[in-house]
């Protein structure tokens, strides 16, 4: 199995390599250069299965010979023994033909938790075996800051640096990331929106010295191993409700595009999937794209789901270049417009390949409140705001497919939001109760590369 660059001209690689480097040295993003299909009767042989067994075997393809089968299997085995759900990821019905998909039994309460603990296992296992040391550093809207730090605190052979945007995350998930005590993990306060935290890690990642001198690796959804990990549970959930035989549809809330992706590469195994519907807060961006085939960014609105205040969607790069065919030049070309001139155009043929795969809805702050309200009062499911948003797009194409609305996050994580709408409060699980009285390490940091580039020298171990 081999990973080629979403822009063409960085040098393909073998999933272990492609999983280390993150960013390809062109700018791009890497993706499988063939995605293998799942036969029929192989997607209906995973009923019944545990969720690692199911894992196992829909990603098995993608790794090729960097994990023997016995190494990827304990990998597996690991990195879900912390969940607190035997299932991992349940299904819950929410009304006639619509389900919610439960992806907040991991450590952190978030969906992050299925992709970053995976890639923790897999990093540890890598650089054991390789005996080296990496420097991660992410960006984060909310959640994958928390997922990531708890996926590598204390290993000994990674440093961890957050960015994350200073006054813009829930106190809960700002807690996740500045509580923990380990040395190798460090939270920084950027003063700036997550479009600038994403923007200074990839410029990290094309200061190549800067980038090899820290042996820079990144867990971002940019790192195809954390979309891979992703596409596990929509074939449980799909298999679940009837899958091959039957078709699902999905409703995804997302801002940076990775989740609802690798729902796509679920498709393209071979899960009979419907329609992806892309379910966006008032940071609508995709949405306006795809229904117009304009992606032009118009600032960052902050809202009650600030995981999806986003404008600059990193994972919408590989949906384009599946839509052009596998084209790098002219993905590099939109990227390049995107950065001079802040947008571009899709063309015609890719916007119409885009479509064939994804549907788009938005909610506004009032819809997003209104459908935590309401589902609580008709339910008694509480939602937290952008599960809200997913739900409130999925309820406008309810039919005769069952669909399935993505559950990203516990709403004890944004609970300010959530007893505004329905007068609870929801309360932190017993295990999580000590974060509000933890004692909190943070760097507020400027919207500034080189000072983030001589801090992280300065912190990191040698």
């Amino acid at each position: 199995m081999r990973y080629i660059s979403t822009r063409g001209a960085a040098p393909e690689l073998t999933f272990s390599e492609a999983m280390m480097t993150g960013l390809a040295r062109d700018g791009g993003l890497y993706v499988p250069a063939e995605v293998p299909v799942m036969a029929p009767e192989d997607i209906a042989a995973l009923a019944g299965l545990s969720y690692e067994e199911a894992a196992f075997r829909v990603m098995r393809p993608f790794v090729g010979d960097s994990f023997s089968d016995e190494e990827f299997r304990a990998i597996i085995g690991r990195a879900y023994e912390g969940f607190r759900h035997d299932a991992r990821a349940p299904l819950v019905q929410l009304g006639p033909n619509h389900f919610l998909l439960e992806l907040f039994h991991g450590p952190t309460l978030a969906f992050k938790d299925f992709a970053m603990q995976l890639i923790g296992q897999l990093f540890q296992a890598a650089l054991a075996r390789e005996g080296r040391r990496v420097t991660i550093v992410g960006a984060t809207s909310g959640d994958t800051g928390s997922a990531a730090i708890e996926a590598f605190r204390g290993l000994d052979n990674v440093d961890v640096f957050i960015l994350y945007p200073h006054g813009r995350v829930s106190e809960i998930q700002r807690r996740q990331m500045t509580t923990p005590s380990e040395s190798n993990v460090h939270a920084l306060a950027l003063h700036g929106d997550f479009d600038d935290c994403q923007a200074r890690l990839k410029d990290m990642f094309n200061h190549f010295e800067f980038r090899d001198g820290v042996g820079l690796a990144g867990v971002n959804s940019i790192n195809w191993a954390r979309v891979l990990a992703q596409v596990v549970y929509y074939f449980t959930a799909a298999v679940s409700l009837g899958a091959p035989h039957r078709k699902v549809s999905f409703s995804v809330p997302t801002g940076n595009f990775g989740d609802i992706y690798a729902g796509s590469i679920a498709k393209r195994m071979g899960l009979p999937v419907e329609t992806l519907f892309v379910a966006t807060n008032q940071n609508d961006i995709l949405h306006r794209c795809l229904t117009t085939g304009r992606y032009e960014v118009d600032g960052v609105k902050p809202s009650i789901s600030p995981s999806m205040d986003i404008q600059v969607s990193s994972n919408f790069e590989r949906a384009l270049f599946d839509a052009y065919d596998g084209d790098g030049n002219a993905v590099a070309q939109l990227m390049a417009e995107l950065k001079a001139d802040g947008g571009f155009t899709v063309s015609q043929g890719a916007l119409e390949a885009l479509r064939a795969t994804f549907s788009s809805g938005r909610a506004s702050e009032e819809e997003t409140k209104a459908a935590i309200r309401d589902f609580h009062a008709r339910t008694g499911e509480v939602l937290c705001p952008h599960t809200a948003v997913g739900v409130k797009v999925a309820e406008e194409h309810l039919g005769a497919v069952p669909m399935v609305t993505l559950s990203t996050a516990h709403p004890a994580k944004f609970p300010d939001a959530v007893e505004a709408a329905t007068g609870v409060r929801p309360g932190l699980p017993a295990h999580m109760q000590g974060i509000m009285t933890a004692k909190e390490r943070v760097t507020e940091v400027p919207n500034d590369l080189a000072a983030l580039e001589a801090l992280i020298h300065e912190r990191r171990a040698r």
